[in-house]
């Protein structure tokens, strides 16, 4: 007799259904474990062996073989532990053999009997509730897998003799409810922020339209200052979009006891992030900052001072929204629709153009230092923007009146009607940066002179066809914000302003 047992093996956020099968047969004793999987599936026979003897079980004088079907799909993990000693003990008669009918298990298993945490239980149980399947999975998972649906059953315990409890009917474990984060403080305010009108006015404008930014300036200018309150003015994640950010981060394991939690991500890897880091990979090919910033933002600080090929790889990321991890054994796929904002140092030095200064090298240093950025990259970016010092004459005025609080509201506005918009033509898309090159001049019409000045300066600006496309994205954000339909002479003039800075860094290097 074959006793079964269902549970997940991940691609990417994606789950599949993979059959635990148990065998006890006559023979010399042993525990084999086949199905292609991994080390920390082989050591599985161990801590099974170790949990069941702490609950009063030991393994029957057989050969007990365990097969992980299907046999071609890789399995990676240690939450295999849970259903593999489900299906053992059903196999030697201590649990009834319908015991793990109807749901998806897992878990990783103590040598104690404890039942530890896993990553991925979010997709696991989104994939269950779509088969009407509960799931049995570790206590402390049980609030991040009760988002999945309101009435699916689901059992969490702290260990296997508390489950095993549960199914004789001698104990009964409470269904776990959804937990959000609580808020850790107040967020960082733009009203902090001293002067920089036009860095304001930006980053307004990346915020309402989901725009790449990147900001150029002197040391100290408050670059980092400006980008880290970008998710203050951003509005909260929407249901789909906080389902898509939180099984990303529930594979990657960064869901803090189970909570969810309605704030976009903010990712700011250090510069000397790798490749495999930055846009995922690595042996288990798990989501890199590209995909942890998912619905969210993504800031590189110090951009020049990264790898030249890991700004590159973002390349696709930026005009796809997901990323390709492409492995010997598999091919794995995770969603990264982030927002790109970049800052950096005119120069090594970091004064290049400060009136006063010369720089011992001349042009060269700042052309060596952005020459470490591609075109290509660049032309992915939005709104380019200087940052310039700001002078102790701002600093000793009294905080701006308007804070995060009052663009926000313009922001959550300008969303509004752009989502009001995609929903008219049928798209799936939620900002004005992700529009369609099809539908872009249905839904950016512009009066005649708007029209000439786009053509004369994209001639002059040498723009590219991405970066023309682009500029009347940019220009259809700024009529949302005034709640314009047609996109006025003005609204492209700004559009193309925040292009002058790419053509000056390309003549530069």
């Amino acid at each position: 007799m074959v006793a079964r047992v269902t549970t997940v093996a991940f691609v990417g956020i994606d789950a599949r259904f993979v059959d635990v099968q148990v065998q006890l047969s006559p023979g010399q004793p042993a525990f084999a474990v086949v199905g292609l999987g991994d080390k920390a599936v082989a050591e599985s026979r161990e801590r099974v062996r170790a949990a069941l003897n702490a609950i009063g079980l030991a393994l029957p004088p057989k050969r007990i073989i365990v097969n992980l079907a299907p046999a071609d799909l890789p399995k990676e993990g240690s939450h295999y532990d849970v259903p593999i000693a489900m299906a053992l003990m059903m196999a030697m008669g201590a649990l009834p053999k319908d015991a793990a009918d109807g749901y998806v298990v897992l878990g990783e298993l103590g040598l104690d009997g404890s039942i530890a945490a896993v990553t991925g239980v979010l997709p696991a149980a989104m994939a269950a509730n779509g088969r009407n399947m509960g799931l049995i999975c570790p206590a402390i998972c049980g609030p991040e897998a009760a988002w999945a649906s309101p009435d699916a059953p689901i059992i969490a315990a702290h260990s296997l003799l508390q489950l095993a409890n549960h199914i004789r009917g001698t104990q009964v474990l409470a269904r776990p409810t959804p937990a959000i984060q609580t808020n850790s403080g107040p967020m960082p305010d733009l009203r902090d922020v001293k002067g920089q009108e036009l860095a304001k006015r930006a980053l307004e404008i990346a915020a309402a339209g989901g725009h790449n930014m990147l900001m150029c300036g002197a040391p100290g200018a408050g670059k980092s200052m400006l980008a880290e309150r970008l998710p203050s003015i951003l509005p909260p994640l929407m249901p789909e979009e906080l389902l898509e950010v939180s099984m990303i981060h529930s594979v990657a394991g960064i869901l803090p006891g189970g909570a969810l939690t309605d704030k976009r991500p903010f990712r700011a890897p250090h510069h000397s992030a790798s490749m495999a880091a930055l846009v995922g990979g690595g042996l288990k090919a798990k989501p890199g900052e590209a995909s942890l910033a998912h619905n969210g933002v993504l800031f590189l600080d110090e951009l020049p001072e990264f790898m030249p090929n890991v700004l590159d790889a973002l390349r696709q990321p930026l005009e796809t929204g997901e990323i390709s991890v492409a492995r010997a054994n598999h091919h794995v796929t995770y969603p990264s629709r982030f927002q790109l904002i970049a800052a950096m140092n005119p120069c090594r030095c970091g004064k290049a153009g400060k009136p006063g200064h010369t720089c011992a090298r001349g042009r060269a240093c700042a052309g060596d230092y952005q020459a470490r950025m591609s075109g290509p990259f660049l032309d992915r970016v939005d709104l380019h923007i200087d940052v310039p010092s700001v002078m102790a004459a701002d600093l000793m005025l009294p905080p701006p009146v308007e804070g995060s609080a009052h663009i926000a509201q313009r922001v959550l506005a300008a969303r509004q009607l752009q989502l009001k918009r995609f929903v008219e033509y049928g798209l799936n898309i939620r900002v004005n940066a992700h529009i369609p090159a099809q539908v872009l001049d249905e839904m950016a019409p512009m009066r005649r002179d708007a029209s000439q000045l786009l053509q004369d300066a994209a001639t002059k600006m040498r723009l590219s066809a991405r970066g023309y496309t682009r500029v009347i994205k940019v220009a259809r954000t700024l009529a949302d914000l005034e709640g314009e339909d047609w996109l006025q002479k003005h609204h492209i003039g700004e559009a193309l302003g925040f292009r002058a800075f790419q053509d000056r860094v390309m003549r530069v290097a």
